[in-house]
């Protein structure tokens, strides 16, 4: 469990109003989208829009300012998750603590539009998810993959666009972070846990014509390794 204190609260460096702004801003922009314009994050904060301007310089300031908290707050979570690295884990807690909406929406916002917070999460979770699946790979709880780190980085995809797919579907007076990710790990637990244990075709005859047909990349091998023990 995820035991960060809240990145929004009042402490010494937040007394500023600096950080008092960029709390509204990752506010505002996870609740509205980033197309919002600096009026509607000045009167959540409780500023003019030129105070704004003078600390960030511009709209485009305080999104960078906003993405390096927001990476800084996901990193600290990963140091403090005991026994896991999986930065989707992190984001499913934030998601599921009313203290951390606000970052969780920050987050998904960012993902859905794209941008250099978007491409660093995402790579983020691509590596951890290697290193925990080659950690079940060790322990004999998870096949060996011809290409871990394509494996993982298909799985994270999926992830993210169920999530992305499912905040689309749902009507912006309607959502609720909280309430979406029980929602999404209720309906998707068993078919993932189906595909992923007992699979999806009754034998190889597709992936057999696929290695048959396609090059395999010199870094690939063309079997899986052996399971281990």
């Amino acid at each position: 469990m995820v035991t960060m204190r809240s990145p929004l609260s009042l402490d010494e460096d937040d007394l500023h109003t600096a950080a008092r702004i960029r709390a509204a801003a990752v506010r505002v922009f996870g609740a509205s989208g980033f197309g919002v314009g600096l009026r509607a994050i000045a009167a959540d904060a409780g500023v003019s829009a030129a105070s704004i301007v003078k600390h960030f310089g511009s709209k485009a300031g305080l999104r960078e300012a906003c993405d390096e908290f927001v990476l800084r707050v996901i990193r600290e979570g990963k140091r403090e998750t005991v026994g896991t690295g999986d930065v989707t884990a992190i984001l499913r807690e934030l998601a599921a603590s009313e203290r951390y909406e606000d970052v969780a929406r920050y987050v998904v916002a960012s993902l859905s539009e794209g941008g250099s917070l978007a491409r660093t999460l995402f790579e983020h979770m691509v590596a951890d998810a290697v290193e925990y699946l080659e950690a079940g790979v060790a322990a004999g709880v998870i096949r060996p993959s011809r290409d871990p780190a394509a494996r993982a980085r298909f799985l994270t995809q999926a992830g993210v666009g169920a999530l992305l797919v499912e905040i689309r579907l749902t009507p912006p007076e309607e959502l609720d972070m909280v309430d979406l990710v029980r929602h999404l790990e209720r309906t998707t637990m068993l078919p993932a846990l189906e595909l992923y244990t007992e699979g999806l075709f009754t034998d190889s005859r597709i992936l057999d014509a696929l290695l048959a047909e396609t090059p395999v990349p010199h870094d690939v091998a063309p079997d899986p390794p052996a399971a281990a023990g």
